[in-house]
């Protein structure tokens, strides 16, 4: 086995021509070769850029860069010598898949997909299994939290919940192909001989609204203060510019204000938060396109209901999640809403006065 890549120091000063060489030429292996991208991009070399000195794509400089400090977590947490030495030459996009889970939590999933020779597809799916095992509240009873029980656990859920003999057989396949403890594959077979359909728990709507009339389109408006007001009042007034679909206005100030209508959902909330989110950051809903939401929680509201939508913090970043049941997950507010843009073909039409041919 050669020797393991170390982190890469960033504050030292780098060749960018032997880096850009090494890229070009394909020299080591692909750990070295996502170090040296992030080490050119952190010196101010765009992604573009680098391509067009090297041949390496955006997207593929972002999967090297990614799985190469994944690559670099298993070193420092000790991974087996063999799973090392395996993905050190090859596997970078079934590194880049396990970048959800957590350090101590990629060794174990890695480890199960070195042994089951997954493709980049399987380990997507298997991490994001993992992912929301991890986030239940307990260990369920018979399963273990080893990854292959992780997995084997997601397929009992799914099976009893299958009516179909065929669909109901393969996920039980799958399920004893993972499966760790022989408790767990206790709980697979006796799938085999009970054929009760357990009822399938739905996540609920997601709680979307969008603006359908130009004028339910709110500004924001500086208020001086109430006559009688010396003249000088008049020039003290900061400007405010409204900014993207949803009209954000941003102050001298730190944060920055969004108007939203007066619907009863908002009017009752206790202390409501709004923030912007890609769509694709959601749940998925394949029926709806890909825009920025404004994404309305309440932040008084932390207990935990199986028919709401929550805002939770995971390893320190806001993620929007629903749980079946009681997460392990901090709670940090409810959805009450989320606005899609209002469709506005013509911005500026909307901003003059109606005229009629005669």
């Amino acid at each position: 086995m050669t020797d393991s890549p170390s982190a890469p120091d960033n504050s030292a000063p780098i060749d960018s021509a032997s880096l850009f060489l090494m890229l070009r030429r394909k020299q080591e292996n692909w750990v070295a070769w996502g170090q040296a991208c992030q080490q050119l991009q952190k010196a101010g070399h765009s992604p573009q850029a680098i391509f067009e000195e090297t041949g390496f794509e955006a997207i593929q400089q972002n999967q090297v860069i990614v799985a190469s400090q994944v690559y670099l977590g298993l070193v420092q947490a000790n991974a087996p010598s063999n799973v090392l030495e395996h993905f050190q030459q090859r596997g970078s996009d079934i590194l880049y898949e396990f970048r959800i889970l957590t350090q101590s939590e990629r060794v174990g999933a890695i480890a199960l997909a070195l042994h089951h020779n997954l493709d980049s597809d399987e380990a997507h799916d298997i991490a994001k299994t993992l992912k929301d095992f991890s986030r239940l509240s307990k260990v369920p009873e018979a399963f273990t939290p080893h990854p292959g029980d992780g997995v084997a656990h997601q397929c009992w859920i799914q099976a009893r919940q299958k009516s179909d003999l065929q669909e109901r057989s393969r996920l039980i396949a799958k399920g004893l192909k993972y499966v760790h403890s022989s408790t767990a594959r206790q709980q697979l077979e006796k799938l085999l001989t009970d054929f009760s359909v357990v009822k399938t728990e739905r996540a609920p709507r997601l709680p979307m609204y969008r603006w359908e009339s130009e004028l339910e389109l709110p500004r924001i408006l500086p208020l001086m203060g109430k006559l009688p007001l010396p003249s000088e009042t008049l020039k003290v007034v900061p400007m405010l510019e409204e900014d993207g679909p949803f009209r954000v206005v941003q102050f001298a100030g730190e944060g920055a204000w969004v108007p939203l209508p007066g619907w009863q959902v908002l009017m009752s909330a206790e202390d409501p938060i709004a923030m912007l989110c890609p769509s694709d950051r959601l749940p998925p809903d394949p029926n709806q396109p890909v825009e920025d939401v404004m994404v309305v929680l309440d932040r008084a509201q932390r207990e935990w209901d199986d028919q709401s939508y929550f805002v939770v913090d995971s390893e320190g970043q806001l993620e929007i999640q629903w749980y079946p049941e009681e997460p392990s997950d901090k709670i940090l507010g409810r959805v009450l809403l989320i606005v899609r843009p209002k469709r506005i073909f013509d911005e500026e039409a909307i901003k003059e006065l109606w005229s009629l041919d005669e």
